[in-house]
């Protein structure tokens, strides 16, 4: 049994984080709530690192609204605090919060660039393009310390196997020599997650991200060095973001960007009380509008997790987000990101011509 020491049913305001509070795991059957009448010592939480043992790295994809089979995430848990992530959950897993824990405990997966080598040199592996990452950010903060995208993207190179990046953070400039070496094979493609040009609302819907200037500076960054580099404006948020689609598909052009794909705001299991929460701290106004909307693109609930329309969402809000969206990509230059070409994969090296140093 497991309680988790941060769990609480009430906000707090917390320096640099987004959820300020625990909500319960729903796979535990204790966790604490908090008195009203409690002061927390702590305003600021820091982040924890452990290390996980996995001993595989490459998780395997069956859904049929998501193209491609492969994904690898080297961290568990993402430090940037985006309060609609549809990846918080998943810390439930591991008898921790989808709420600040998610944000402050990572699990960190230090054997990540050994167990791509390993799976690569298996016999059995058909060259094909793994996602960086299907789940959490692998350009988050801690990577700035533990370099583990960096090495497996080395191993990438090594291999020749083509990778596709989706990030939010700046921090994929520092590895412009790799990104460069695998463009030149086609065997790279970079997805800079953009939700809006608004500084002040990424502040607070996603503390520890880059800033949007800054995520356009990658772009141009990427571009300028021969990177296919397209823009994902996820989540699109009904309310919030919807009207910046053309701007945010502008700016991306500008910056140099070839493609662009979104994703509708997802709120599975916790998120919806984080994302609810979220709306009573700093939009309580528009809360029970942007709600409503929600449940309009989500058959009358906050989430569907239908495969045909979970990504996309339904009725008539969500195909005018479609039109609108499909009008400024064809506006600005941009091909739909579902129109892209697949990568290289015939360049790959096998572990028998590694060996002979081919």
């Amino acid at each position: 049994m497991f309680c988790s020491p941060h769990a609480s049913n009430r906000q707090q305001a917390v320096k640099g984080r987004g959820k300020s509070a625990n909500p319960a795991n729903r796979f535990e059957p204790v966790h604490f709530v908090q008195d009203d009448d409690y002061e927390p010592h702590q305003k600021k939480t820091p982040t924890r690192y452990l290390k996980d043992d996995s001993e595989s790295i490459l998780a395997t994809n069956n859904s049929p609204d998501i193209p491609f089979m492969y994904s690898l995430n080297p961290y568990r848990g993402c430090e940037h605090g985006c309060m609609y992530c549809y990846a918080r959950p998943t810390h439930e897993y591991l008898g921790f919060s989808a709420g600040l824990d998610f944000e402050s405990v990572i699990l960190v997966k230090e054997n990540a660039p050994a167990l791509l080598r390993k799976a690569f040199l298996k016999k059995s592996w058909q060259p094909q393009t793994v996602v960086m990452s299907g789940v959490t950010d692998p350009y988050q903060p801690a990577e700035k310390h533990f370099r583990l995208t960096r090495q497996c993207l080395e191993v990438f190179l090594e291999f020749r196997n083509p990778v596709s990046i989706i990030t939010k953070n700046h921090l994929i400039t520092r590895d412009l020599d790799l990104l460069t070496k695998l463009a030149a094979e086609r065997l790279v493609r970079v997805n800079v997650s953009l939700t809006t040009l608004n500084p002040r609302l990424t502040d607070t819907l996603e503390p520890r991200t880059s800033r949007p200037q800054r995520r356009l500076e990658a772009i141009r960054k990427l571009s300028e060095a021969g990177i296919e580099t397209g823009l994902m404006t996820a989540p699109v948020i009904p309310g919030i973001n919807d009207h910046e689609i053309p701007a945010l598909l502008e700016a991306a052009a500008e910056a140099g960007a070839s493609h662009a794909g979104y994703v509708m705001l997802r709120l599975p299991w916790a998120v919806k009380e984080i994302f609810s929460d979220w709306f009573d701290q700093h939009y309580p106004d528009r809360r029970q509008k942007v709600l409503s909307r929600v449940t309009d693109t989500r058959g009358g609930k906050l989430y569907e997790a239908d495969f045909a329309t979970r990504m996309k969402g339904s009725g008539p809000f969500a195909e005018q987000v479609r039109t609108l969206f499909a009008v400024s990509a064809k506006r600005f230059g941009l091909k739909l990101r579902r129109h892209s070409e697949p990568l290289n994969t015939s360049a790959f090296i096998r572990g028998d011509q590694l060996k002979l140093g081919l």
